[in-house]
């Protein structure tokens, strides 16, 4: 009697079993309705917007400060609707954008090369590494004084400063993400023949992904960052305008609804090329391992 119990028992953990890999193994391949997609991803946003800008007018209203110090959000408004008649608006947003993006490549066709040799050679890794680190949490805004005196006012200090930002959080990035590769992984493709540059796109690359998808995130806003820093400190007819421009010309003009336009701009080019470009990345990132539901 007892073994026909332990037998059923068994028979119904191995059901339990196959039902759950099963269920591991269905892919959802209906799409989300797009009700629920603007419910869980567009309504909080906006809804956070909403709060911010009401609760903006609420202390406007209660004069909490003077005018010149905290304007209205009708008068930020009003500084984007000018620059916008005026044709400036989206040279403003170019002008950085071109910039920060180009000097991101840079930084990436630097920095990727740099982390696998950190992350795959002891010598270089014990004499770079620690230099890599400190790189990293060096302020952006201190190589803008020796960008500009060996330089000079032009694009290329520009660029410099974005790669001095960049490189590190990018290097640093790539060989956390190696290092987290399960050494059985290596060992197969050493097994198989992928070793070198074969090993380090078809075994090392792949397995570092996430964690170098992470140091990309990083670089960026880094670059960005450095990018702002520059175009504040750095002032020039040739450079143009960009939006660290724009915001300094808000504070010499004392103008500060011309501030609070640059600082929305700033914000918005970030989070523009985080939803447009690293999110989607991520996510299938991490659906192609497995991750993160299909939706």
């Amino acid at each position: 009697m007892a073994s026909t119990d332990t037998t059923a028992k068994d028979g119904n953990d191995l059901a339990g079993l196959e039902a759950g890999l099963d269920a591991l193994d269905t892919v959802q391949t209906t799409r989300t309705p797009l009700r629920e997609t603007l419910v869980r991803k567009v309504l909080p946003p906006v809804t956070a917007v909403a709060l911010v800008l009401v609760v903006w007018q609420l202390l406007v209203w209660a004069e909490i400060a003077p005018a010149y110090k905290l304007p209205a959000p009708s008068a930020v408004w009003d500084e984007v609707r000018t620059a916008w008649l005026q044709g400036t608006l989206l040279d403003y947003i170019w002008t950085s954008v071109s910039r920060g993006l180009l000097g991101f490549l840079f930084a990436l066709a630097i920095g990727t090369p740099l982390g696998l040799l950190v992350a795959r050679v002891k010598f270089v890794r014990a004499a770079i590494g620690p230099i890599l680190s400190g790189l990293q949490s060096l302020p952006s805004v201190a190589w803008v004084p020796p960008a500009v005196l060996w330089l000079g006012l032009n694009n290329s200090m520009m660029y410099a400063v974005i790669l001095l930002g960049a490189v590190p959080s990018i290097a640093n990035g790539l060989v956390a993400g190696i290092d987290q590769i399960p050494p059985l992984f290596l060992r197969a493709g050493r097994t198989l023949g992928a070793t070198g540059l074969k090993g380090a796109w078809h075994i090392v690359m792949p397995g570092a992904l996430p964690g170098y998808l992470a140091g990309l995130k990083q670089g960026w806003a880094f670059s960005w960052r450095s990018l702002m820093a520059a175009e504040i400190i750095a002032s020039s007819p040739d450079l143009g305008v960009g939006l660290g421009q724009l915001l300094e010309n808000g504070r010499n003009n004392a103008s500060m609804s011309q501030v609070f336009l640059a600082i929305f701009l700033i914000l918005l080019v970030g989070i523009a090329i985080d939803l447009l470009i690293f999110s989607p990345l991520e996510r299938r990132v991490l659906r192609s391992r497995g991750l993160l539901a299909r939706s």
